[in-house]
């Protein structure tokens, strides 16, 4: 089966470099697989679970809390601002990231629109984490 070369790229390293069938990434405006071929693009991504495939069958699943694809027929790479491996998650984490983008938000009721729509973004990939804590 053809396969594209997936780059996922954290601030704090490489956490995957390998070739692939398929991934589905948590595009910002929902869920896009992308196979070998795929029109070239850049999308922004939401908090959500990026899962691999690899010789029919998932491989892997890692959660982002948001960041940018660039995506080429022969390659994905995505910067990811914080990358966890699903396994990885904890719940009573996700709990306390959840509270304290609640506090963010509210706290910034009265500032500008661009800082409540990036404080409700952050609130938007907490929730999206204790969701996938708690699949996991």
């Amino acid at each position: 089966m053809a396969t594209f070369d997936l780059e996922l790229v954290s601030p704090e390293r490489l956490l995957l470099s390998r070739p692939v069938e398929m991934a589905v990434i948590p595009a910002y405006e929902g869920e896009m697989g992308v196979l070998p071929g795929h029109a070239p693009m850049i999308v922004a991504l939401r908090g959500g679970v990026i899962r691999v495939t690899e010789g029919g069958r998932e491989t892997e699943s890692l959660f982002i809390m948001g960041g940018f694809a660039e995506i080429t027929p022969a390659r994905v790479t995505v910067l990811a601002d914080e990358a966890t491996p699903l396994a990885s998650l904890s719940r009573a984490a996700a709990a306390q990231r959840v509270t304290e983008a609640e506090a963010a938000l509210a706290a910034a009721a009265n500032d500008l629109p661009e800082i409540r729509d990036r404080a409700n973004d952050r609130l938007m990939a907490a929730r999206a984490m204790q969701d996938a804590a708690q699949a996991a």
